[in-house]
C-alpha cells in the first residue's frame, strides 16, 4: 500500500528520506525561480489576453502541484510564452472578446488539456508528441515568437493594430505608426534596452525583475499614467477561487477548444519528458515518464480551475532551479507558496505597471525563449530537408495563425514520416578486402563483388508501407543486370514484418523464378523468421536458400550443383575473387 501511494503521490516517498542539507538549497533554489517566473507570467497572461493575476494564479498551481505529483526534482512548472500563444489564438479563432468570457475560456481549454494529458498517461499515449518533430517544433516556436512580438508592437508605441494573422496585424500596425505616442515609445524603447542589455552586460541579473520594479518606480515618480502611457489596471490582492469553466462557452466553441487542448498537450510532452530525462540523467536518479505526465495533468486541471492558463515545464526556469542548488520539490512548492505570498501582499503594485514594460517583457521572454537561431543554423547545415520543415512551419503559424500552426506541424511530420517510411535505404552491397564485412558499394565502389550475383540490404521493417519500395528494387536490378543469377536479400536490418511484406516476398519469390534468378535471405531474425514460416513463404523458397550471413549465403549459390533454372549458367569466382 505504501509503494502504490508513493507511485501516485511520489512526495509521500521523497518527504521521508528527505536529506535536511538540502533545504538551503531547496529555498534558495524556489525564491530565485520566483524572482524570475512573477514578472514573466504577468507578460504570458497578457499575451493570452486574460488578467494578469491569472497568470500568477497558474503559476501558484502548476509549481505547487508539480511538486506534490512529479518524479523530477530540478523541473519547474508554469506558464510558458508558447502555450499562451496558443491560447490566445484559441481565443482568435473563437471570436471571444468579453474579458470574462475570454478569462473562462482560457481557463477551460486548461482543464481540457489536463485531463487529456491524464488520458495519455493512463493509456500510455505519449508516443503521440512524436508526431511533433525537433524541425516543426522549432520553426512552430520561432513563428508564434514572431506573431507575439508583432501583437506587443503597438504596445510599445502607443498604437492600435489589428489583423486576422500576423503579417495583416504588421501591416495594420506599419499603418499607424505616424500616430505613436511620444512617450509610450520613449518608455517602450528603454525597456527594450534595458532588458535586452542586462542580458548581455549581467545575464546573472534577472532582468525581467529589474525591469519591472524600474517600470513601477518611473510610473510614480513620472506620473506615466497621467502622460497618457497605458498601464496594466486594477490588479486585486488575493488568492485564486475555485472555479469549475462554463460548461455552456465551452461547449459553444467545442471545435476550437478540443483542437486547443490537443495542441497544447502536444507541445507540453515534447517540453517535459525532455527536460526530466535530462536532469535525471545530471543528477543520476529515476523519473517515471508516465507519473510526469500525471504530474501535468494535476498541474494544468489545477491551473485551469483555479482561474489560470495553461502551464508546462520551462527550461530557462527549470536551469535557473537547477543552478541555484535545487535538490527535490521542496524547490518548486516554495516558488508556488512564493507566489501565493506575492498573490496576498504585492498584487496590487502591479496596477501601475507601464503597459510597455510589460511588452518589452514579453518581447523579450519569446526572442530569447523561442527563437531558437543556432538550431535553425544548424538544421540548415546538417539536414535541409529539416530546415525546410522547419521554415514552412514558421511561415504556416505566420499566415494561418498559432493554432492552426501547431495543425500545420502535425501534418508536415506525418509527412516526413511517411515519406520516410515508403523509401527505405536498399543499397547493393559489396565486400570489403581481406575482411568478411560487407558495406555500401555506392560509398566503396572498389569493394569485391562475385560476378553474377547481387546482394541487397533493407533498412527498416518490411511492411505495408515499404514492401513496394523492395519489389521495385529487386525489379531495377533485374532490369540493369541481365546476366544476374543470384540475389541475396540480407535481412539483418529488418526487424519487422507484417502480412503484406510476408506476401511481397512471395512475389519477389515469384519475379526471381521467372527470372531465372535465385533468391536467398540472410541474417533472418527469428521474429521475421517465424512469420515467414507460418505464411509459409520460406517452405516455398526452400530452407536451403536461408543463411546465417552473407559469405555463406554466396558460397552456397557458388556450390549449387545447377544454376537457378536450367543448370546452364556455370560456376563463378569464390566470395571476394
Amino acid at each position: 500500500m505504501s509503494s502504490r501511494l508513493t507511485g501516485l503521490l511520489p512526495i509521500a516517498g521523497w518527504v521521508r528520506s528527505y536529506d535536511r542539507g538540502w533545504l538551503r538549497g531547496d529555498l534558495i533554489a524556489g525564491l530565485t525561480v520566483l524572482a524570475l517566473i512573477v514578472p514573466k507570467n504577468l507578460g504570458y497572461a497578457d499575451i493570452a489576453g486574460i488578467p494578469v493575476q491569472n497568470g500568477l494564479y497558474a503559476a501558484a498551481a502548476g509549481a505547487i502541484l508539480y511538486g506534490i505529483f512529479g518524479t523530477s526534482r530540478q523541473i519547474s512548472v508554469g506558464p510558458s510564452s508558447g502555450l499562451a500563444a496558443v491560447a490566445a489564438s484559441a481565443v482568435l479563432a473563437a471570436g471571444i472578446t468579453d474579458e470574462r468570457e475570454v478569462a473562462a475560456f482560457v481557463a477551460g481549454i486548461t482543464l481540457a488539456s489536463g485531463v487529456l494529458f491524464l488520458v495519455f498517461a493512463v493509456i500510455k499515449a505519449g508516443w503521440i508528441a512524436q508526431f511533433l518533430s525537433r524541425a516543426v517544433v522549432t520553426g512552430f516556436l520561432f513563428g508564434a515568437a514572431i506573431d507575439v512580438v508583432i501583437g506587443e508592437l503597438s504596445k510599445l508605441t502607443g498604437t492600435d493594430a489589428s489583423g486576422s494573422n500576423s503579417l495583416r496585424e504588421l501591416w495594420s500596425w506599419l499603418g499607424g505608426v505616424d500616430e505613436t505616442h511620444r512617450t509610450t515609445l520613449v518608455v517602450g524603447v528603454i525597456s527594450l534596452v534595458v532588458i535586452f542589455g542586462l542580458r548581455v552586460v549581467a545575464p546573472q541579473v534577472p532582468g525581467a525583475l529589474v525591469l519591472v520594479v524600474g517600470g513601477l518606480a518611473a510610473s510614480w515618480l513620472f506620473d506615466l499614467g497621467d502622460r497618457g502611457v497605458a498601464l496594466v489596471g486594477d490588479v486585486p490582492r488575493g488568492l485564486p477561487s475555485f472555479v469549475v469553466p462554463d460548461g455552456g462557452l465551452m461547449w459553444e466553441h467545442a471545435g476550437t477548444g478540443a483542437l486547443a487542448a490537443f495542441a497544447l498537450v502536444l507541445i507540453g510532452f515534447s517540453q517535459t519528458a525532455g527536460d526530466a530525462r535530462m536532469f535525471a540523467a545530471r543528477h543520476r536518479y529515476p523519473i517515471d515518464i508516465d507519473q510526469e505526465s500525471v504530474a501535468q495533468a494535476m498541474a494544468n486541471a489545477g491551473a485551469g480551475v483555479f482561474q489560470g492558463m495553461p502551464v508546462s515545464t520551462s527550461l530557462s526556469a527549470s536551469s535557473l532551479n537547477d543552478h541555484a542548488g535545487a535538490r527535490s520539490g521542496v524547490a518548486s512548492l516554495t516558488t508556488g507558496v512564493g507566489v501565493l505570498l506575492t498573490l496576498l501582499v504585492l498584487a496590487p503594485l502591479f496596477s501601475d505597471l507601464p503597459k510597455p514594460v510589460l511588452a518589452a517583457v514579453i518581447t523579450e521572454a519569446v526572442v530569447m525563449g523561442m527563437m531558437n537561431f543556432p538550431e535553425v543554423r544548424r538544421l540548415a547545415r546538417v539536414q535541409r530537408f529539416d530546415f525546410w520543415v522547419a521554415m514552412a512551419a514558421l511561415l504556416g503559424t505566420l499566415v494561418f495563425g498559432v493554432l492552426s500552426g501547431v495543425l500545420i506541424g502535425v501534418g508536415l511530420s506525418i509527412f516526413w514520416l511517411i515519406s520516410v517510411a515508403t523509401r527505405p535505404h536498399i543499397p547493393v552491397l559489396a565486400r570489403e578486402p581481406g575482411t568478411p564485412a560487407f558495406r555500401e558499394l555506392s560509398e566503396h565502389p572498389d569493394d569485391e563483388q562475385v560476378p553474377g550475383v547481387v546482394v541487397l540490404r533493407m533498412d527498416g521493417g518490411l511492411f505495408f508501407a515499404t514492401s513496394d519500395a523492395l519489389e521495385d528494387r529487386v525489379r531495377e536490378i533485374i532490369h540493369l543486370a541481365p546476366d544476374l543469377t543470384g540475389i541475396v536479400l540480407d535481412c539483418g536490418g529488418m526487424d519487422f514484418v507484417d502480412s503484406q511484406g510476408s506476401a511481397t516476398l512471395d512475389d519477389i519469390i515469384t519475379l526471381t523464378d521467372d527470372a531465372g534468378i535465385v533468391l536467398r535471405l540472410a541474417r533472418v531474425k527469428p521474429g521475421f523468421r517465424a512469420l515467414l514460416e507460418r505464411d509459409h513463404v520460406l517452405e516455398r523458397l526452400g530452407p536451403d536458400k536461408v543463411h546465417g550471413n552473407i559469405l555463406l549465403a554466396l558460397q552456397a549459390h557458388l556450390d549449387a550443383p545447377e544454376g537457378p533454372a536450367d543448370g546452364a549458367r556455370g560456376e563463378s569466382p569464390t566470395p571476394g575473387g
